[in-house]
């Protein structure tokens, strides 16, 4: 599992087992999540020992009347919602200009372990934003544009592409700390974000993930990066 910073992590390694989950932090932000997790499983791979899976998971922002403080929210889809071009007409997503995709896809197997052992999660996509919404406007602009987004946070599109580079089955969790709009840093429920984070990851011990099989676990995973789930499944 990757986190974007230590606290995330610590909120997670609280309730899962070492020995059967490897949780490190990557950095914040889609660029840093990206090379941080591609490393770690390069560094897996080159060893002998590749990860099954990879899930981002940590505390983020819940669009109100989607998703509220306290919430769990598993990503349908991870979105790069500011990926792409400005123009006199408005915002031209990646696909428009014919680069790509700005929209990841869960893994349908792993998504559904997780949605089974969080039934209380909600289920919607996910956006990430090298900036972070502060506005009413850019809020109100971004639940337009995105209907089912339920959460926004800064790494998950760049953890996502870094697992589907390597064939890796790949999904994000966030917790919610703080409705997305205004930024008001006093309203935030980092405390309860964080402890329900740590609920979630007690939760994935019943998840049963059917993923091929690898030859071993990962015994010491570099600090700075990287996570997965290794020959046993948390």
């Amino acid at each position: 599992m990757v986190t974007a910073v230590a606290a995330e992590a610590e909120a997670v390694r609280a309730a899962t087992d070492p020995g059967l989950v490897v949780v490190a932090p990557v950095g914040v932000g889609p660029a840093a999540a990206a090379a941080g997790t591609a490393r770690l499983l390069a560094l897996a791979e080159a060893g002998g020992t590749p990860y099954r899976g990879v899930l981002c998971a940590g505390i983020g922002g819940g669009f109100p009347g989607r998703a509220e403080v306290g919430a769990t929210v598993l990503g349908a889809r991870s979105i790069a919602a500011d990926l792409g071009a400005e123009s006199p007409a408005g915002f031209l997503p990646i696909e428009e200009l014919g680069f790509g995709t700005s929209e990841l896809e869960a893994d349908a197997a792993l998504l559904k372990s997780l949605a089974e052992a969080i039934p209380a999660a909600i289920l919607g996509d996910i956006l990430t934003l090298a900036t972070v919404t502060g506005t009413a406007e850019t809020a109100a602009r971004l639940a337009a544009r995105f209907a089912a987004a339920a959460a926004e946070g800064m790494e998950g599109y760049g953890v996502g592409c870094a697992a589907a580079q390597a064939g890796i089955p790949f999904a994000e969790l966030r917790t919610i700390s703080n409705p997305v709009g205004p930024r008001d840093r006093a309203s935030w429920r980092l405390g309860e974000a964080l402890a329900a984070l740590t609920e979630a990851a007690a939760c994935l011990a019943k998840a049963v993930v059917p993923l091929s099989p690898v030859v071993g676990a990962v015994d010491n995973p570099v600090d700075s990066g990287g996570c997965g789930i290794t020959d046993h499944v948390g």
